[in-house]
């Protein structure tokens, strides 16, 4: 069970809030607003000093790790190994927020600020955005938040933010919903997982390859599979049944997985109409294409409600 920032944490149990992602994202003014909202925050400890800060006892309260390049002895590699660690871990509750923006943004932030960026000191900005956005991408694909911040305002940052986890929206749960590939693995984190490898499948007409399930094309043919009606009706009866249960449990954050062979069409089809079932329910749904994400097809996760 977890529970939001403001609310105390079950016996025994850490709840843990790793806020990383490229160096102008915005992670300083994440972690204030995370402060803001009752979290225990550190900012650039150093990565071999994260087991011994949970291995103490629970603070009550979100601790929150705010960490990326300008860490003392980061690597991704390890950063990763960390990350499976505590997943593994039953008495740890592990969330990985992760700003994310455009490079074009990233560097005229760089260039209004005047600062140097921490992997091209005695290079251009655009040189050091483009090293560590290709190095920050593994700890990307494997966020659970994953925040484009490319056309935010610091306020509206914090507004997001607090619409995941400030106290003050406690009766909302967190909901995501995904699409992956088998191909490339079960993505880290999902609650609950569709396997949609049945519908028909559009990658077989030529006329529907190159697009993905978002296009209403894609989303056409696959809703003809005479399978299709019934199946997703279940789908949607279970998610508007077990949300509230999950809710009264308290926990703040439920992920829902589709996946398909390839992670383009009938995946991505069925997790953006599913998302849109449950907005027009009321609840705030994040959307994560884990596949078009790898493929650079999409930026971030996209909010519906």
């Amino acid at each position: 069970m977890t529970s939001r920032p403001g609310h105390a944490e079950p016996a025994g149990h850490h709840r843990v809030i790793f806020v990383t992602g490229p160096s102008g994202a915005g992670r300083s003014t994440a972690i204030r607003a995370l402060e803001d909202m009752g979290c225990e925050t550190i900012d650039n400890l150093p990565l071999s000093l994260v087991p011994a800060l949970i291995d103490g006892a629970p603070l009550g309260r979100p601790l929150v790790l705010g960490l990326d390049v300008r860490n003392r002895d980061f690597s991704v590699a390890a950063l990763i190994e960390m990350i499976e660690a505590l997943t593994r871990d039953p008495d740890v509750n592990l969330e990985l927020i992760y700003l994310d923006s455009r490079a074009d943004i990233l560097v005229r932030r760089y260039s209004e600020t005047r600062r140097r960026h921490p992997l091209a000191p005695a290079e251009t900005a655009a040189a050091g955005v483009e090293r560590e956005l290709d190095l920050m991408r593994p700890i990307q694909v494997r966020a659970d938040f994953l925040i484009d911040t490319s056309d935010l305002t610091p306020h509206e940052l914090r507004a997001e933010l607090d619409r995941w986890f400030g106290g003050s929206s406690a009766q909302r749960l967190a909901l995501s919903v995904h699409s992956f590939s088998y191909k490339r693995g079960l993505p880290r984190g999902i609650d609950m997982i569709f396997d949609v490898r049945f519908l028909r499948n559009p990658y077989w007409s030529a006329a529907l390859r190159a697009l993905d399930g978002r296009s209403a094309e894609v989303s056409a043919y696959i809703s003809e599979d005479p399978r299709f009606d019934a199946y997703f009706s279940k789908v949607a009866d279970l998610a508007e049944f077990l949300l509230p249960a999950y809710l009264e449990e308290g926990k703040s954050h439920l992920s829902l997985g589709f996946g398909c062979t390839g992670g383009q069409h009938r995946s991505v089809a069925l997790a953006e109409k599913l998302a849109a079932a449950l907005a027009a329910k009321g609840w705030g749904v994040s959307i994560r294409h884990h596949e078009l994400e790898r493929r650079g097809m999409v930026a971030a996760a996209a909010r519906t409600g």
